[in-house]
């Protein structure tokens, strides 16, 4: 019989939060950390190309995965 009082372990509770890779460019930005995502978002919208839902999301992973610091 199941004891229907029992906590059944949630895998998504005990992994723990994955930390984006970051890449340490002295001298090259500013003070302050940026995301992968950002600095591609910033480089299309200086050629022109407008952003869409698609692009945040897009953005928004690439920030999670690999950050620049100085």
């Amino acid at each position: 019989m199941k004891n229907e009082n029992a906590a059944e372990p949630n895998p998504t509770e005990s992994m723990p939060e994955l930390q984006p890779h970051r890449v340490r460019l002295p001298g090259f930005l500013i003070e302050e950390q940026i995301g992968l995502g950002d600095m591609v978002k910033h480089a299309t919208y200086a050629m022109g190309i407008k952003p869409c839902a698609g692009c945040e999301k897009r953005a928004a992973a690439l920030n999670r995965w690999m950050t620049f610091t100085r």
